[in-house]
C-alpha cells in the first residue's frame, strides 16, 4: 500500500482542514461533514482519520488555549502540511483525469 494513500474519507476531512486550515478541529470538521453529506457521522470516524493523517504527515496539530466554556480542556487545531497539499493536489489530478475521460452522455434530462 501507497505510504501516501488517502482514503475517500482522509480526502474528505483533508480538504476541511486545508480549507479552514490552523482553525479546524474535530467537532467542525464533523458538523461541516454532515452538512455536505447529509447524513450523520460519528466523531470518532473524524479522529481516527485526523490521528491517521497526522501520522503520514498530512496534517500536523497544535492545542489552542484552555476555556471555561470546555470545562478547561484545550481545542486541538489541525493544519495541512506541504505534503498533505501535494496528495491533495495528486488525487484531485486524477479524479479530474478520470472524469474528464467521461463521453458527454445525455439521459433525456
Amino acid at each position: 500500500m501507497n505510504e501516501h494513500s488517502l482514503g475517500e474519507f482522509e480526502e474528505l476531512v483533508l480538504l476541511l482542514v486545508a480549507a479552514h486550515n490552523q482553525e479546524a478541529y474535530g467537532v467542525m470538521i464533523l458538523e461541516l461533514l454532515e452538512q455536505k453529506l447529509e447524513r450523520k457521522l460519528n466523531i470518532s470516524a473524524v479522529h481516527v482519520a485526523l490521528k491517521r493523517m497526522e501520522k503520514k504527515g498530512f496534517v500536523e496539530s497544535s492545542y489552542g488555549g484552555i476555556t471555561n466554556e470546555r470545562g478547561g480542556r484545550r481545542k486541538k487545531y489541525y493544519s495541512i502540511t506541504s505534503l498533505g497539499k501535494k496528495v491533495l493536489d495528486q488525487q484531485y489530478q486524477v479524479r479530474t483525469s478520470i472524469y474528464k475521460q467521461i463521453p458527454n452522455l445525455s439521459f433525456g434530462q
